[in-house]
């Protein structure tokens, strides 16, 4: 909804004329514009009184075609109370869009407030909201699931008209989505006349997208009803994207690619204004300072991360959207939606482990059809060299990654049973009717449904007998409702799905800076210097629940890490990296370092294919190290090397450890496995009675445990009055999974922790898939000594405990040593001549 101008569709689109009020027509001219043939299709579906889909690239004014329709019906039977709710993945995203509805609003002259509703929303403002409703609302996920649980809701929302929900594909697949999926439905029952529009970037799965969005839950629609309209914008000019042929060394390992920012700070000054997205927190502010060290121009640079403090992220989005910035160093915080058509280049640092993901961010520069987005990529590593060739090719080649649909989870149904008892009281039966018209629930069978509701109502019958797990009470006419006002309070102190760790606000004298993890404060001691908001920092004390810093210190610098780490690398690309690996005659496109690595991994061993398993082990250090190339994802390694170690213990083999990355999976124990037990190690029942006994065992399910205890409403980790530590919540998560693992161990909420670990930290799905694909096909290779390939996995044994700058010295001593075991005839020669460069 920025300054964009749309453009002509395609013959045939609907007329303008027809469809747009005079007043609308005469806006777009006294911009210069014509409308979209997508934005006049989504004015033709609201006529047409249907719920619509449209997914159209990054720059083809999606947001401007899903409010065109309100605007066009508030101009012409203006009306009072909420018409239009407009639903956004980010607060910064909801107050963007905010600010640029403006323009449209004032120039049209319509008497309509917009107004947004987020968790930084003053709460005088929020009670205003709530007895006077504006036409349009601007809101989040978590905003609308408390607003439904006042007893207001059906005032607020009775006159819904349409919901607008940005950035669907973002959201649907997620808890997040199951959670606004249920409030679409709830939504649907007071406001029976609701529209319902979805905006979507390209998506892999768009019919699955398009019943996620439907009101029945399913792709195709009952008897009666109109089936979920789909309509496509058109492409616009193909990205530039380019691979960073840096003239400094390429690592072999880590992640933070700091040896390349003095050409990405070149590129920064050639261009207007720069988006320079990492994948991690961390990474945001390591790379912050080294651009700022770098910046002897003084170019106005911003740094932007969600662990920020609400004021200075929106003065940093204020500053981009006027032009006032040359660059922001951003994590996904920036990934969606803001409109800022001035970027001229976007920078993705590090690789980006999903199509669709460096799509998204690719289509923040230039934000509009008829001028190509320019990107550059930068590896920080050699394997990162080769993922970010494999996503471009899959862009080249039109290809996207997505995960199909899942079903919902049953700890955020907990949570909107909850909700819906804090508004009023409700009919058992009517609710589960209304919960499985949402998509992620259509499946969802009554008994299921009961065990949950059971949960609700009582704790079940391992918690039943505490009186402060009865969140329900059953009314004279057989309704329920919420058992006390306490009930509410907890719940609206407590909504949503995000669980983060414990954190702790940083404040610098007056000034607050954001907030930074518990875990990490708990390693600090008076002195330490840490880098934090794009500061270096003295930590100085904790000071009730707040971390008092100054400006400098001495000392290497620590950088804060939080909990979710990196993204691992989807199937689709991971599928695409093995058979660039397999194919010689497309390694030209590489930097000669790369071709050369590969080239010395054929003559010692082999290349990984996509179909087979390479198998690699050799002696090293008085150890035996066992190398598997598995190429998915750092989560399906991480639960690999848990089972593969436990049956290498079992066959006496003395594992003493493993690591894994998104690429490569390395083990090193006291004695080898013979050459004919390898198959063995690798059965896919080890995702049996193994994956039990560890899952069982780990501390694993408890981290998950309490993650679905917090959403289920199970444990507060806020309380009227106060605030729990993370050692709190804790300590309570583990009592009550004890309890329940021993007295009822198919609670829904053990069963939602399983479901949760299967599909996120363990992976388990994509580990089964790839053990069934290599049965039969595992490739052993024997060796006397480490391949080239395993260099960079070996590099990274023991690194996440070294902090600072001094990592890449380390690193590079460390690469030098494995070399030199590796190629030791390529070397440099006391002459100075060799040829690998190092």
């Amino acid at each position: 909804m920025s300054d964009v101008p749309p453009f002509d569709g395609p013959d045939g689109a609907p007329d303008a004329a027809d469809l747009l009020p005079p007043a609308i027509s005469g806006w777009f001219r006294s911009r210069g514009w014509t409308p979209h043939a997508h934005q006049l299709a989504l004015v033709q579906a609201a006529r047409d009184g249907v719920d619509a889909l449209l997914i159209a690239p990054t720059g083809g004014g999606k947001t401007l075609a899903g409010f065109l329709p309100s605007l066009i019906e508030l101009a012409e039977r203006p009306r009072e109370g909420l018409h239009t709710l407009y639903i956004s993945p980010l607060k910064a995203l909801a107050v963007d869009i905010q600010r640029n509805l403006e323009l449209p609003l004032a120039a049209l002259r319509l008497p309509v407030r917009a107004e947004t509703r987020t968790g930084d929303t003053p709460e005088a403002k929020r009670q205003r909201q709530r007895a006077h409703p504006p036409h349009i609302l601007l809101t989040t996920v978590e905003s609308l699931a408390l607003m439904l649980s006042y007893p207001e809701a059906p005032a607020i929302f009775g006159g819904l008209r349409r919901v607008v929900v940005d950035e669907l594909h973002a959201l649907a697949g997620t808890k997040r989505g199951d959670l606004l999926a249920l409030g679409l439905t709830r939504l649907s029952t007071l406001a029976p006349g609701l529209r319902r529009v979805g905006l979507s970037a390209t998506v892999a799965h768009p019919a699955a997208l398009a019943a996620w969005l439907s009101p029945t839950g399913r792709t195709d629609a009952a008897p009666g009803d109109a089936a979920v309209r789909l309509v496509s914008g058109r492409s616009g000019a193909r990205a530039e994207v380019e691979i960073l042929r840096t003239e400094a060394p390429l690592p072999w390992a880590g992640h933070m690619a700091l040896h390349a920012l003095g050409e990405v700070y070149h590129r920064i000054r050639e261009a207007g204004t720069t988006l320079v997205f990492v994948n991690t927190r961390a990474q945001a502010e390591l790379v912050f300072q080294e651009l700022w060290r770098l910046n002897e121009d003084n170019l106005p640079i911003a740094l932007h991360h969600g662990s920020l403090a609400a004021e200075q992220r929106r003065k940093v989005e204020a500053a981009m959207a006027a032009g006032r910035l040359r660059a922001v160093v951003a994590t996904s915080s920036l990934d969606l939606g803001i409109d800022w058509a001035a970027v001229d280049l976007v920078v993705q640092v590090g690789a980006p482990k999903g199509v669709s993901r460096l799509l998204q961010r690719i289509g923040r520069a230039n934000h509009r059809l008829d001028a190509p987005s320019r990107a550059l990529l930068v590896p920080a590593n050699r394997f990162e060299v080769l993922e970010c060739r494999a996503a471009l090719e899959a862009i080249a080649e039109g290809t996207l990654d997505g995960d199909p649909p899942r079903a919902g989870a049953l700890d955020v149904l907990a949570q909107h049973i909850t909700g819906t008892a804090c508004a009023g009281p409700f009919d058992a039966d009517r609710l589960y009717a209304e919960v499985v018209r949402a998509a992620p629930y259509a499946d969802l069978s009554r008994d299921e449904f009961d065990d949950v509701f059971d949960f609700v109502a009582t704790g079940g019958y391992a918690l039943g007998t505490y009186e402060r797990f009865r969140r329900l009470a059953e009314t004279e006419d057989g309704r329920w409702a919420a058992a006390s006002p306490l009930v509410a309070r907890q719940y609206r102190l407590n909504v949503g799905t995000i669980v983060e760790a414990t954190v702790l606000r940083v404040r610098l004298g007056r000034a607050l800076l954001g907030e930074i993890e518990e875990y990490f404060v708990n390693t600090l001691t008076p002195g330490d210097t840490f880098v934090f908001a794009g500061q270096l920092l003295k930590f100085l004390g904790v000071r009730e629940m707040e971390v008092q810093v100054a400006k400098g210190g001495q000392g290497e610098p620590k950088v804060p890490a939080y909990a979710g780490g990196r993204l691992p690398l989807s199937t689709h690309l991971a599928d695409r990296v093995r058979d660039l690996l397999a194919d010689p005659a497309r390694w030209a496109a590489l930097p000669g370092a790369v071709q050369e690595w590969l080239r010395l991994q054929r003559c010692r061993s082999v290349l990984p294919d996509r179909r087979s398993l390479l198998v690699e082990t050799f002696p090293r250090a008085g150890k035996q190290f066992l190398v598997a190339y598995c190429f998915e994802g750092r989560n399906a390694h991480q639960t690999l090397g848990m089972l593969l170690t436990r049956r290498m213990e079992r066959a006496g083999l003395a594992p003493l450890g493993f690591v894994a990355t998104d690429y490569v999976l390395a083990t090193w124990s006291l004695r080898a496995p013979a050459a004919g037990d390898i198959p063995a190690l690798f059965d896919e029942d080890m995702l049996g009675d193994d994956l039990e006994a560890w899952m069982e065992e780990s501390s694993m399910l408890k981290r998950t445990f309490r993650n679905v205890a917090v959403i289920a409403g199970l444990i507060e980790r806020r309380h009227p009055g106060q605030e729990k530590s993370g050692r709190q919540v804790t300590f309570s998560s583990d009592l009550i999974y004890d309890v329940l693992r021993r007295h009822e161990p198919g609670h829904v909420l053990l069963r939602a922790t399983r479901a949760d670990a299967a599909a996120g930290l363990t992976d388990v799905r994509r580990l089964g898939d790839m053990l069934a694909r290599v049965r039969g096909r595992i490739v052993h290779r024997d060796l006397d000594r480490i391949s080239p390939l395993a260099v960079p996995v070996l590099l990274e044994i023991g690194r996440e405990q070294v902090q600072g700058s001094a990592l890449d010295d380390l690193l590079d001593e460390a690469a030098r040593e494995l070399i030199a075991e590796a190629v030791p005839e390529l070397l440099p020669r006391p002459d100075g001549q060799g040829r690998l460069a190092l």
